[in-house]
């Protein structure tokens, strides 16, 4: 052992100390709290087997196609690389299912990175793909206005101005754009509504645009109008680039403590089109972060939109909303280190209930050596790391994870986990043996009992394939009722998966449509029971990385053949009971005023 590794353990002992430390004086200062009890929900019976798979404990066999280049889905990411290795090649790009012509059916966009810099290819851009049905996808970029060369990174959605349409929210490393949707045409209109981002300036009074990652549309004060958070990465920029290495000789991709962090912003939608800068005002000026990812959850129950935030080597933060204002907990909750004091380098993020407690679960995708994050909720204000517990830690202490989601590949009511990984240097091997570039995406699968099983050895070719991967969205590409994945690679392709379960299994759909100005009923939650399993979901924009998925939220059914009662609690409080012929293999179109307006059959494949 050397002397630095001697000094290195002692600041470590000495840091883990201070930290104990400062948690209990939070303690002993703090006032004082009453464990929150958890009560099973009204409707929720015993929980029954739903399939043999989940009698014999043994996950089932479902295999995920690749499909994009047989359909025509021919984009690949441009990530501007002339050799100069500078940070932002190694993080793009984002994707998303949406609906951006109002059919009701899953397109795609793909987000690309090109064009910051004079060198770079100016005619490559992202993608805009219309579902036309039966698999059939069209190339719609131009007609849609959407040929535009950005350094872009990651999208949100929603209808910001409530006139019935999707817009697109875009983060680059740049000035940000708003796309306003006027009968599937973009405008950028960024800049009139005060969301294009802030500037900052370096050492020589230089300017620069703050580098945005990941995006949320949420209504944090709870007055109807969708509101905008956006996370910030760290203060980068050409002019600034410092010189890393690996080996003392050759240049590497920079990590980010080499560089100073950037708060996350907060707009308020006036409802004119317009927004107010209220990050200081709200409580989330957060100048140290660095942050990746963003998700959405009401994790204490009070009828007030939370956000998780990852942060790259900084404590991820819990901000918890006291009513259009926020505080950061995410310390005093438990997720802002590991269990060793040390903040990880976090990444994706999405949170769901993993059992039928309804208890939430905030999964954080890491750094490789670091191992996922599974942070299940204790009491109201405090969480506990499962991923050892649940099988996560051996599988993914080697990759780097970016993309992340939770969803039930299988259809059985349990939220399963898929996760894109790559490296971010390429030539990490040559200095930690172990680890790879290009590494697979990974499928694990959901038993019930709190475990999470690696099933990617069994789900298809796409998990054999080592990639540079980034961005996952979920949705369903060919309305069979059955999820699908949409991913991303770092310079490279995106895949298209679709799931080719033959399981008796069966599920519904459910889209919301809210009052004005909520059209999307974003923050509403839908509460499905059958055959004595109560699940429920968020409608929200956000989570993974860079990414957003379908709107439509997916119930798995297991064998039972009809629901026996849906709820769905409305952005504005309000609870609507629907429970007469709810059957499996149907999507149902739920209205605030006039409940079910639309149903149709899945189709078959």
């Amino acid at each position: 052992m050397t002397a630095e590794d001697v000094i290195s353990i002692k600041l470590l002992f000495f840091r883990r100390i201070l930290i104990t430390t400062v948690s209990i004086l939070v303690v002993a200062c703090g006032p004082e709290e009453t464990e929150e009890v958890v009560t099973a929900p009204e409707y929720t019976k015993p929980k029954p087997s739903y399939t043999s798979a989940r009698q014999q404990k043994q996950p089932p066999i479902i295999a995920f196609t690749d499909i994009a280049s047989s359909i025509g889905i021919d984009f690949v990411h441009e990530t501007g690389a002339v050799g100069d290795k500078w940070m932002p090649e190694t993080m793009g790009s984002g994707c998303a299912f949406l609906d951006y012509d109002g059919d009701d059916d899953d397109d795609i966009l793909l987000i690309n990175s090109s064009g910051w810099q004079s060198n770079t290819n100016s005619g490559t851009t992202g993608k805009l793909y219309r579902n036309d049905g039966n698999e059939v996808f069209s190339d719609v970029t131009a007609s849609a206005k959407l040929d535009m060369t950005v350094y872009g990174m990651g999208v949100t959605a929603a209808d910001y101005d409530a006139d019935a349409d999707l817009d697109i929210y875009l983060t680059t490393l740049g000035p940000n754009l708003l796309l306003d949707n006027d009968k599937g045409s973009y405008t950028d209109s960024a800049v009139r509504a005060g969301v294009a981002g802030s500037l900052w300036q370096d050492e020589a009074g230089r300017s620069h645009p703050e580098w945005s990652t990941s995006a949320v549309w949420v209504d944090v004060d709870n007055d109807g109008w969708i509101d905008l958070f956006v996370t910030n990465y760290v203060r980068w920029s050409s002019d600034t680039d410092l010189f890393f290495s690996f080996d003392g000789v050759n240049k590497s991709y920079a990590t980010p403590q080499q560089y100073s962090g950037s708060t996350c912003r907060l707009f308020r939608n006036l409802g004119n089109r317009t927004f107010d800068d209220i990050t200081e005002t709200a409580g989330v000026f957060l100048p140290h972060a660095k942050s990746m990812g963003v998700a959405v959850a009401d994790f204490d129950e009070d009828g007030r939109l939370d956000l998780v935030v990852t942060n790259d080597t900084q404590p991820n933060f819990l901000l918890k909303n006291l009513g259009g204002h926020f505080e950061e907990v995410g310390l005093a909750a438990g997720i802002g280190y590991d269990e060793a004091g040390r903040a990880r380098a976090g990444m994706g993020v999405d949170v769901a209930a993993l059992s039928d407690d309804g208890v939430p679960t905030i999964g954080i995708g890491n750094f490789s050596r670091e191992a996922l994050s599974l942070y299940r909720r204790q009491t109201a204000t405090a969480f506990l790391d499962v991923a050892g517990r649940s099988r996560l830690v051996q599988p993914t202490l080697p990759t780097l994870t970016f993309g992340l989601r939770f969803f039930d590949y299988d259809l059985d009511g349990f939220q399963d986990l898929i996760v894109a990984n790559g490296h971010i240097e390429p030539d990490i091997n040559t200095v930690q043996k172990e680890i790879q570039y290009e590494q697979a995406p990974q499928l694990f699968w959901n038993d019930g009992e709190g475990g999470l099983i690696d099933v990617s050895d069994q789900s298809g070719n796409i998990f054999q394939q080592t990639l540079v991967a980034r961005g996952l969205a979920l949705g369903d590409l060919n309305d069979d009722g059955w999820t699908d994945v949409l991913m991303t690679e770092n310079g490279g392709k995106a895949h298209l998966l679709r799931n080719d379960a033959a399981l008796e299994t069966q599920a519904i759909s459910v889209r919301l449509r809210g009052e004005y100005p909520n059209l999307n009923a974003l923050g509403a939650r839908v509460a499905v029971t059958a055959a004595g399993q109560t699940q429920q979901q968020l409608v929200r924009t956000g989570s993974s990385y860079l990414s957003q998925s379908s709107a439509a939220l997916t119930f798995g059914l297991g064998n039972a053949g009809s629901v026996d009662h849906l709820s769905v609690i409305w952005p504005d409080g309000t609870e609507e009971i629907v429970s007469e012929n709810i059957r499996a293999g149907f999507r149902y179109t739920i209205d605030q005023k006039s409940g079910i307006v639309a149903e149709a059959s899945f189709s078959s494949k």
